[in-house]
């Protein structure tokens, strides 16, 4: 099960995931290790797009540019599904988004 397929309110941590607490660095590092599939994280350009969206969000300039790569190696359905999964965790107040 990767990190996108996770409902963030119900999870127990089996896998390193994005909290509200985390800052846009600390969510860049963690998209690297889903990119790299290294600190307890499998490879997943899927959950490492999502967690580079949250990161973005959250200020972090480097993930906008390791997002802007990976969607170039990733088909339009992948980018659709770190999207949405994206969408999910700031439903679930994981991100605030800007007003």
């Amino acid at each position: 099960m990767t990190a996108q397929e996770m409902a963030p309110e119900f999870v127990e941590a089996v896998l390193p995931l994005p909290t509200a607490d985390m800052d846009g660095d600390a969510l860049f590092h963690l998209g690297m290790m889903y990119s790299a599939g290294s600190g307890g994280c499998p490879m997943d350009r899927v959950s490492a797009h999502m967690i580079f969206n949250l990161a973005a969000m959250k200020g972090s300039i480097e993930a906008r540019v390791y997002r802007r790569e990976m969607s170039q190696e990733m088909e339009r359905e992948e980018i659709a599904e770190a999207q949405k999964a994206a969408r999910r965790y700031i439903d679930a107040g994981v991100v605030s988004l800007a007003a």
